[in-house]
């Protein structure tokens, strides 16, 4: 296909901007190939009368733009038309053709619910990555954070969302969800992802966050009592939970009492790899907030989030280790 004048304009340009590069980080790390052969069997083939549906590939490549950039469905609609780059990587040349609409995104993120498609997005990008060596599978770091929702009774219903709760967390209230994951403890890439009501206690969905294969799982003080609930009794795992906080500042500094602590600094360096991926979904994706009502399609939302957060994740983990084979040569 010839290459329109703005497309070899923009091509020619000096300067790459960070969405420039941000968008080829997840160009380069996305598995397409695999995605798209994932979610076919279930996308319109475009048979009989009617207009012909979007390529598939083109439809995905707008969702996970959408969700990478934080954009409702007729935001990423107007980042087509207003962004060279993120047409480029939809892959849309406005000379020739329009963006796909609003309505035709809400009916793919539809029927990627419908069908349980975000969790296949999820486990093929895991795959992928399974298949680079990067899952080791000995150990597993639990965590859960809350994701507001909007409070406002101002709907058709005159309600807030039925599926959230509240929560106090320190001295505050919020009323939302948690996102509840579990993370490789070698990697720091999620292997599992839970949704709940924000008031659903972390220790509750700590079995559930296990794959099965690890021998160590770790969690905050939070997760005070887990090894003694009745669905872990028996599972070959050692738990390592943070000692509560009070307990830890009372702690002498002496004598074994100091060895407590140092146990304690190992305990919480492994832990900090489980932030990295909720720093991406929060500070990068922008996701601090539920976009959806119901806990259902936010916790679809979530699998192609913390999906994306382990490609992104997985590109540093590659960088770190090429840098440090060239340090080494």
């Amino acid at each position: 296909m010839q290459t329109s004048f703005s497309e070899y304009e923009y091509a020619s340009k000096k300067r790459l901007t960070r969405r420039d590069r941000f968008l080829a980080e997840i160009e380069t790390m996305t598995p397409w190939s695999e995605l798209v052969a994932a979610i076919a069997g279930h996308y319109p083939k475009g048979e009989g009368r009617g207009r012909p549906p979007i390529g598939l590939e083109r439809m995905l490549r707008m969702y996970i733009a959408q969700n990478c950039f934080g954009l409702s469905d007729e935001g990423i609609e107007d980042a087509i038309y207003d962004s060279q780059a993120i047409r480029r990587f939809v892959g849309i040349d406005l000379g020739r053709e329009t963006a796909p609409d609003a309505t035709t995104l809400l009916k793919f993120r539809r029927l990627l619910e419908d069908k349980q498609l975000t969790e296949t997005i999820f486990t093929t990008i895991n795959a992928h990555l399974a298949a680079k060596g990067l899952f080791l599978r000995r150990g597993t770091v639990v965590d859960a954070t809350i994701i507001e929702a909007p409070p406002s009774t101002k709907n058709a219903k005159g309600e807030r969302d039925p599926d959230m709760h509240q929560a106090k967390k320190g001295n505050e209230w919020h009323f939302g969800m948690k996102a509840h994951i579990g993370v490789d403890a070698e990697s720091g890439l999620v292997h599992t992802v839970i949704g709940t009501a924000a008031n659903v206690a972390d220790v509750t969905q700590a079995q559930d966050l296990l794959h099965g294969d690890e021998e160590h799982a770790f969690g905050d003080a939070g997760y005070q009592g887990v090894d003694k609930r009745e669905e872990n009794i028996g599972v070959p795992v050692t738990w390592h939970v943070a000692m509560r906080p009070g307990k830890r500042r009372a702690l002498a500094g002496h004598g074994w009492e100091q060895k407590l602590e140092w146990v304690e600094q190992i305990k919480a360096s492994i832990r900090a790899k489980v932030e990295h991926p909720f720093h991406v979904v929060k500070n990068l994706f922008r996701h601090r907030k539920t976009r959806y009502r119901g806990l259902a399609k936010n916790t679809a939302q979530l699998h192609t989030l913390f999906g994306m957060a382990n490609l992104v994740l997985a590109r540093r983990l590659i960088l770190n280790f090429d840098t440090r084979g060239a340090s080494a040569a």
